[in-house]
């Protein structure tokens, strides 16, 4: 998200320049994992429609778990036969490293420099890692086996986060906050998540979110599909993400807490080229320099849900 482009000036139909910037690239595509917990299949159909769609310039990357890109390039050549003469748009992956990192990281290598003569091939790339950590020696172990050209997200405990940020900071990583789950007890206080975007920002550690996050604004909701479910207060991803960018432009954590409880649209007024949150301003400049060099994206198993409601608050 380069101001000197024409793409991120330029807003796509129907939405504020303040609403690209921030939105733009913002939702990686987890629909293998709960609550949907889709087939590989479903998974991959989706996405592939997804960057069809008019919506497509708000979607991130698909996350796979490395130990499933047999499987992703089976579904993958399934759709391609299903859709021979359709074309594919560059598809960018993510995937999350499990227990085995070596091996893991041979499988990425093989992956991305599969059939280096094929067009298609090219289209599909891993251009990020993401791994769960519980300790700084971890992260630098894992630092030390990926190469330092491909970025790779820790997924750091609550506890000792200081030591874990500290490290991440110096092997030159990024971060990933875990922001709800399948019940209440997953989502975690805004001052923990202020506190963590403190860190990343005091450290100058680009960060991105995951699970919970499939609502604009805090609100209530069921917290899975299933007809039982019970209900929960979630963060909405336009208060995390807001949040994010005041305190990368200077905002101190009690007033970035009280936003990431805002639970009013009207308290927000995005324009061409400044959004504004109870008096306090955001310029376009502000938020697309926190967008690509600190708040980069979050994980959610539903495309569908976030856009729907965005278009709800008549933001798209």
């Amino acid at each position: 998200m380069n101001l000197n482009t024409s793409e991120a000036v330029q807003s796509p139909a129907g939405a504020a320049s303040s609403v690209s910037a921030l939105l733009r690239d913002l939702i990686d595509y987890a629909g293998l994992f709960p609550p949907a917990s889709l087939d590989m299949v479903s998974a991959v159909a989706n996405y592939d429609e997804y960057l069809r769609s008019e919506w497509r310039w708000v979607l991130g990357r698909f996350i796979v778990p490395v130990a499933r890109l047999d499987e992703f390039k089976e579904a993958l050549a399934g759709l391609q036969t299903l859709k021979p003469r359709s074309g594919f748009r560059n598809w960018r992956l993510s995937a999350l490293l499990g227990p085995e990192v070596v091996d893991d990281m041979d499988r990425v290598r093989a992956f991305n420099a599969r059939k280096a003569d094929s067009r298609s091939a090219r289209r599909f790339v891993i251009e990020s890692l993401e791994v769960k950590v519980s300790a700084p020696e971890e992260i630098k172990q894992v630092a030390g086996i990926v190469p330092a050209g491909m970025k790779v997200y820790f997924e750091v405990p609550p506890s000792g986060r200081d030591d874990c940020m500290a490290m991440i900071a110096h092997c030159g990583r990024r971060a990933k906050i875990r922001t709800g789950g399948e019940t209440a007890d997953k989502f975690p206080a805004p001052e923990n998540v202020v506190e963590f975007i403190r860190l990343c920002a005091a450290a100058n550690v680009p960060f991105k979110a995951t699970a919970g996050l499939h609502h604009p604004l805090r609100s209530v909701h069921r917290l899975t599909y299933r007809p039982d479910s019970p209900s929960g207060l979630t963060h909405g991803f336009l208060n995390v993400f807001l949040a994010a960018c005041f305190m990368w432009s200077g905002m101190d954590s009690k007033l970035a807490a009280q936003l990431l409880e805002e639970q009013s649209g009207a308290a927000f007024a995005f324009a061409d080229d400044q959004v504004d949150w109870c008096g306090h301003r955001l310029t376009l400049r502000e938020i697309a320099a926190a967008r690509r060099n600190f708040a980069i994206s979050f994980g959610s198993c539903s495309f569908t849900e976030p856009i729907e409601d965005l278009r709800a608050l008549h933001l798209l």
